[in-house]
């Protein structure tokens, strides 16, 4: 699931990605990668783990475009968030989720 806020004083939406427990029950971490990250493991953003299972990680993106990514849990299993805006498929015969902020 995705939430979105949009900035008043600057272009900015600041969207919350959140993993339900159902999708990755045994999953000990969850990192979002996309485009905003150039897919890099390295400046991945890490989501946190809930109270209630759910992992859960804000992202602050330029309005205006749209994003591909997904989520990888436990550092091998690619995982795509269920409420995304569209997929796009890749070249690795899967599809890739989009986070859209155009207004």
């Amino acid at each position: 699931m995705i939430t979105k806020q949009f900035m008043k004083a600057k272009p900015v939406c600041k969207a919350t990605f959140t993993l339900p427990v159902e999708v990755a029950p045994e999953a000990q971490n969850v990192l979002i990668l996309g485009e905003f990250n150039n897919w890099n493991v390295d400046s991945a953003i890490e989501m946190k783990k809930q109270k209630n299972g759910f992992f859960k990680g804000v992202v602050e993106l330029e309005t205006g475009k749209e994003y591909q990514f997904r989520y990888l849990v436990d550092g091998d299993t690619w995982v795509n968030d269920q409420e995304a805006d569209k997929y796009v498929p890749t070249q690795f015969g899967t599809e890739n989720c989009v986070i859209s902020t155009l207004n």
